[in-house]
């Protein structure tokens, strides 16, 4: 029994947009020549990443912030 080749995310989302360039470059072995592109492409996507993950932790922190000052005022409510 053959054993099955797992594909990538990327590899699919490839393949989807244009089955060609799929093939030439995963069967045929052609490497893209729109080296620049992908590289800029990467480095964005690293940057977006970031800031996605800054924005969770700002918003995680701004729940917790929330979190406290109603438990500050139902305390000075209770208390006061």
């Amino acid at each position: 029994m053959a054993r099955q080749k797992y594909r990538k995310a990327s590899e699919i989302g490839e393949f989807v947009y244009c089955h060609r360039a799929w093939w030439l470059h995963h069967v045929q072995g052609h490497d893209p020549t729109n080296r620049a592109a992908l590289d800029a492409g990467r480095v964005h996507h690293a940057q977006h990443s970031t800031t996605v993950h800054r924005a969770a932790w700002v918003r995680r922190a701004a729940i917790g912030v929330g979190l406290i000052a109603m438990l500050m005022i139902v305390l000075a409510l209770t208390i006061g």
